[in-house]
């Protein structure tokens, strides 16, 4: 029986193009390539931040962050943002009983930003609420705090095989591999991937997955 879903962010809720616009335009770098340049340390299995680090060798990512905001410009999110599938699946989620929770590798700011589209959700957190991140075992003991549930009732869902499905299958969890983004689609034949209790190709799939 599942009794929660939890939910990743990047590219599972939101798309991530609008950020890393804005980091291109930050570093004085075409768009186009850091696309390409993010595209080649996921296809690498790397930290997808290493792109602006090959942008930028030694780059503060944080400070530099902070130095964004300094200057007026900072991380926002609007309903554009929101894969079209989010509102209706999430409800549809709701509406069969299941606690459904958001828990993802996310500032603090984008914790807010996040509450404040007023989804259909239970609960929403971040890594940077927390002070751990995936794939840490300590974010996904936090992930069955959120849920309220005990791990085989918990369903993780998230693109990212590596540091969703992974380390939620090894704190007990049951997971549902999201073929969506770079790293949902790049890895979607990857072992980790393999390893989902499910494959989706869309958050529609999900309240069939709690109530078949």
């Amino acid at each position: 029986m599942v009794r929660a879903v939890v939910l990743d962010v990047g590219e599972t809720l939101i798309r991530d193009d609008r950020g890393w616009a804005l980091w291109a335009d930050w570093l004085g770098v075409p768009r186009h390539t850091l696309s390409a340049l993010v595209g080649a340390v996921v296809a690498q299995g790397r930290d997808n931040a290493d792109a602006l680090r090959l942008i930028r060798p030694g780059i503060d990512i944080p400070a530099e962050r902070a130095a964004m905001a300094a200057a007026g410009i900072e991380e926002h999110l609007e309903e554009s943002d929101l894969y079209p599938d989010v509102r209706p699946a999430l409800a549809a989620l709701r509406a069969t009983g299941t606690r459904v929770c958001v828990a993802g590798n996310q500032t603090r700011r984008a914790g807010a930003m996040l509450r404040a589209l007023g989804l259909p959700v239970d609960a929403i957190a971040t890594s940077g609420e927390w002070g751990v991140a995936k794939p840490d075992p300590r974010f996904f003991a936090r992930v069955l705090d959120l849920a309220q549930a005990e791990p085989h009732e918990v369903v993780y869902v998230g693109d990212h095989p590596a540091n969703d499905v992974a380390p939620a299958r090894a704190a007990g969890l049951r997971t549902a591999h999201l073929r969506r983004g770079p790293w949902g689609h790049l890895w979607a034949a990857s072992p980790e991937s393999a390893s989902a209790d499910w494959h989706i190709e869309s958050l529609h799939d999900l309240p069939g997955i709690v109530a078949p």
